[in-house]
């Protein structure tokens, strides 16, 4: 079995939109949009450029931790600057490494320069679940003799 790439699950996902955010938004705006969408993290762009990504677990170890107020918290004092990106070529199993090792739920899919879109953990297991669910079957279709394809009589010839 061939493992899927990001590229597939981009695909898959169809067109989706990047919640974004500048560097100068406040947190609770940043918050907002994470809510609205139902997402757990946002890309801060600057100059259509990823300059970062906050996600709830920055909100949380910042604003919470330090006593801030998100309304008051420029989204660039607490964003992680070090984005870990992924390339389209990446496959789902190579992303999960990736994601478990650097203990990160969320990331970006560069092309070049051009972003691409943003995975998540969940949905990375959620197609690799799909795609170990459809290998299956496959699998209990051959071994059931349901396979598709004209029988063959093996006694004769």
């Amino acid at each position: 079995m061939q493992d899927n790439k990001i590229q597939d699950l981009l695909t898959a996902q169809g067109d989706r939109e990047l919640i974004t955010v500048q560097p100068d938004a406040t947190v609770f705006e940043a918050v907002t949009r994470m809510v609205e969408n139902n997402v757990g993290s946002v890309l801060v762009l600057e100059n259509g450029r990823v300059c970062g990504i906050m996600s709830e677990r920055d909100y949380l170890r910042f604003v919470t931790v330090q006593g801030r107020t998100a309304r008051d918290t420029p989204v660039h004092e607490l964003m992680t600057r070090k984005v870990i990106y992924i390339t389209p070529e990446v496959t789902l199993p190579e992303v999960m490494v990736i994601m478990t090792k650097e203990r990160i739920r969320h990331v970006p899919v560069m092309a070049g320069q051009k972003l691409l879109g943003i995975v998540s953990i969940g949905d990375v297991v959620k197609q690799m679940s799909q795609d170990q669910t459809a290998h299956i079957q496959v699998l209990e279709e051959y071994i059931s003799d349901a396979y598709p394809g004209p029988a063959v009589d093996a006694t004769s010839g």
